[in-house]
């Protein structure tokens, strides 16, 4: 995992270079400079080494590292949509968590990707860089370096990381696209549940209805902002729970254990190559079985 650089005429410094044109932290930076993994011209270097036009900059992010407070487990069965050095996407299913936590110890989807890690000899830490609800399928990105973290991150930040979800709700929406601009807060005495709060943080949803049955409405979401639940806040908000989703408000789960929202497309620039991914997963289903009904 490296980076290389050509060095032009009006760079400065390998560290603004570090910080402007690839965005690193400081952070980052010290550990790189602490680990010698700096050269110029094949030769370790600080960064306050001179640079001169058409010198070589190399960048080795190759640090070897462990989770040690995740578990692997070979039964968690991984969906893998797209992987290269640099990131792993996956396709998660509903009832299963990104993350461990205290009722989810040893099932998550960390603990699956750890196994597949140590089965593959991929010596990286677990760096889920989205989050998905529990009951809420689709595109799980994991980052395989803490540089390819960042940079994702900033890109959510600036909103040049689009992700895009697809929901059933109840009912006939009047208007079939739009913005839901409402803010979001805790709901209190709850340390789960979310409501739109006049206090809140806020919290910008577009939407586009794609079908509709004389009882649903097949919608796509694009998220401007990432707070909790918020499809799924915006959509009660606007008096159209999503199918299944019980917390807020669905008289429609059909037993089937999960609500109907799914992460189904992301886009994205490469923080390496500099491509545009766009990266698609399957709507399961399910979605097309309860339009049918």
């Amino acid at each position: 995992m490296e980076i290389k650089y050509i060095i032009k005429k009006d760079d400065i410094s390998i560290k603004q270079i570090l910080k402007e044109k690839y965005e690193m932290s400081e952070k980052l930076i010290i550990k790189l400079k602490q680990n010698k993994r700096i050269f110029l011209n094949n030769n370790s270097v600080y960064i306050t080494h001179k640079i001169k036009e058409n010198d070589l900059l190399y960048i080795n992010l190759d640090f070897e590292e462990t989770s040690d407070n995740i578990f692997p487990n070979k039964d968690i069965k991984l969906n893998i949509v797209y992987e290269d050095d640099y990131i792993l996407i996956l396709n998660k299913d509903a009832g299963i968590s990104v993350h461990p936590s205290s009722s989810h110890y040893l099932d998550s989807l960390s603990n699956g990707v750890k196994y597949y890690f140590k089965k593959n000899n991929i010596k990286r830490k677990i760096r889920p860089v989205n989050r998905l609800d529990k009951n809420t399928s689709g595109l799980v990105i994991f980052s395989k370096s803490d540089y390819i973290q960042e940079c994702l991150i900033k890109q959510m930040k600036n909103n040049t990381f689009k992700k895009y979800y697809i929901g059933i709700l109840e009912g006939i929406l009047d208007k079939k696209e739009g913005d839901i601009i409402a803010p979001i807060s805790r709901k209190e005495g709850s340390i789960i549940e979310r409501q739109v709060s006049d206090d809140g943080k806020s919290a910008i949803t577009h939407f586009k209805v794609l079908r509709e049955t004389n009882l649903y409405s097949e919608v796509e979401f694009l998220l401007e902002t990432g707070r909790t639940h918020q499809i799924r806040v915006h959509s009660m908000y606007i008096g159209h729970p999503i199918v299944g989703d019980e917390l807020y408000g669905s008289k429609n789960s059909y037993n089937l254990n999960r609500h109907l929202l799914h992460a189904y497309k992301i886009v994205f620039l490469h923080p390496i190559t500099k491509e545009i991914l766009t990266i698609i997963s399957d709507i399961p289903e399910t979605f097309n079985e309860i339009l049918q009904r």
